[in-house]
């Protein structure tokens, strides 16, 4: 053990946090979560300690570590999460067990809201926040959180409200105890708990309390009080052990961006953008956001695209054209940095875009082949000439960092969530597309007469093979004709 990592391990604090293990090259190789750093950490230089041969394996290639304080447990294990998905350390993966990570399912947009569980989330509206690797730590977080943000994890079947009501843990929905639109609030607040804004909320309720107070609703400013009771509570919660807890300081990537790319000051908000088609059809791209290098799911966009064809530049045109149109400048957040997945082709189209709108805002692009940064010349000026490839313009440069670059480590996170959001999205149309029969081409003949016909006759075939007169009797004439024309030879030929 080197007399560094002996002061390290004398440094560590007392508090809630996590930390990292790095390798002699300086790549954080785990990540792990801890309800008292100082004995997490040590514990693994402790000789007595039995160990498993993987645990041996990762022991023996620690040189160094670092870790994040936070305030609670709670806030350590959704860090820790978004931490792992963003380094993808050698060791979580092989320590890890078999079982596909949760994830904390969200559906607030329904006629009764519930919070749940999956391994397999969906691109269905809902709100979903993970992966957590431990699904017992996850849901008893969820658990003691669900005393501060009363919530059903299923819709009752009855129409009185349950045991959990009158504990405080349920909103009551079934005798109207608690409105919906209050219900949705306050999954919202547990939305931002989740997304690691704590702070904000406790000072959010803080201010609703006083503000209840002097109007003399005292049993508003009341329920707000135990709200922030039980939040506070979590400092003394044993849970085990997204994102403002995190110091942003401490974050290297958004840091080393910042000096790399000489902003004035650290992108906090930084948007991804991708592109996703089978051979030109089902265009659609993607808007991920990471605040303070973590990722706000709730402000992730999706766009369909109005460019037919095979045509990346001109998509890329197209989504950030909309992105930054005049309603979207006003009513979304405006961000720090762009980040296009792809070469220099895509982040010129993206460029000319915000030039046209005399739009002032760096963007730069991650090139998949060697994970290459394409960065405009003019925000090159304090990039070290050792970083820059042989490769070059008067546009723009290429930077290659070490792989175990914490940059390259944050670009690469957004870049993939902004793949998998835009595939996602290509997939569903896809699968609609292919399910698409052909009533749906028809002009007079709209979702409800469809519904009627395929309750009727069982399915788009029989309703094709259906007489005119049998047609007639449950959707009239006038329909019946304008299906029987679709049916001819000539409507046939037009539509191929």
């Amino acid at each position: 053990m080197t007399d560094s990592l002996k002061n390290k391990l004398s440094d560590l604090p007392t508090n809630p946090g996590v930390y990292f293990h790095k390798d002699k090259n300086g790549k954080i190789i785990y990540v792990g979560k801890a309800a008292v750093l100082r004995n997490r950490v040590r514990q693994y230089f402790q000789e007595s300690r039995t160990r498993d041969a993987k645990t041996e394996a990762l022991v023996k290639d620690i040189v160094d570590i670092d870790w994040i304080e936070v305030e609670t447990e709670v806030d350590a294990l959704f860090l820790e999460a978004e931490l792992i998905k963003r380094y993808k350390p050698k060791y979580n993966i092989d320590l890890r067990d078999d079982k596909s990570d949760l994830y904390v399912r969200i559906d607030s947009k329904s006629d009764h809201p519930t919070v749940s569980y999956t391994r397999r989330p969906l691109d269905d509206g809902a709100d979903y926040f993970g992966s957590f690797n431990s699904g017992y730590l996850v849901k008893k977080a969820i658990k003691l959180l669900r005393k501060a943000f009363p919530f059903d994890y299923k819709v009752s079947k009855s129409d009185r409200v349950s045991l959990d009501y009158h504990i405080g843990l349920s909103p009551g929905l079934e005798e109207n105890k608690t409105t919906l639109v209050d219900y949705r609030s306050n999954l919202s607040q547990l939305k931002r708990y989740l997304k690691g804004q704590r702070v904000s909320v406790i000072n959010d309720l803080t201010k609703e309390m006083k503000q209840h107070a002097k109007t003399n609703s005292f049993e508003e400013a009341a329920r707000c009080r135990n709200q922030i009771q039980a939040l506070q509570s979590l400092r003394k919660q044993i849970v085990f052990s997204n994102e403002e807890f995190m110091d942003i300081s401490k974050d290297q990537a958004l840091s080393g961006l910042m000096d790399l790319l000489k902003l004035q000051d650290i992108p906090r908000r930084i948007e991804g953008y991708d592109i996703s088609h089978q051979s030109g059809t089902n265009n659609v791209a993607s808007m991920v956001v990471f605040s303070n290098g973590l990722p706000d799911k709730t402000e992730y966009k999706k766009f369909k695209m109005h460019l037919q064809g095979n045509d990346d530049f001109g998509h890329m045109r197209e989504v950030i054209g909309r992105r930054f149109s005049k309603r979207n400048l006003t009513s979304w957040p405006k961000p720090d940095l762009l980040l296009i997945d792809g070469g220099k082709g895509q982040l010129s189209s993206a460029k000319s875009v915000l030039q046209e709108l005399n739009i002032d805002i760096p963007a730069i692009g991650l090139a998949k082949r060697y994970e290459t940064i394409i960065v405009p010349a003019e925000l090159g000026a304090n990039i070290k000439e050792s970083e820059i490839s042989n490769a070059r313009s008067q546009e723009y440069l290429e930077i290659r960092l070490p792989e175990s670059s914490h940059i390259i480590k944050l670009l690469q996170r957004i870049r993939d969530e902004s793949h998998r959001f835009a595939v996602s999205y290509h997939s569903s149309l896809k699968i609609k597309a292919q399910t698409k029969n052909k009533l749906e081409e028809i002009n007079g003949i709209g979702p409800t007469t469809r519904k009627v016909l395929l309750r009727q006759f069982g399915s788009y075939k029989k309703v094709m093979e259906a007489s005119n007169s049998q047609l007639a009797e449950v959707v009239g004439q006038a329909k019946a004709d304008l299906i029987k024309v679709s049916k001819s030879p000539a409507a046939i030929k037009t539509t191929k």
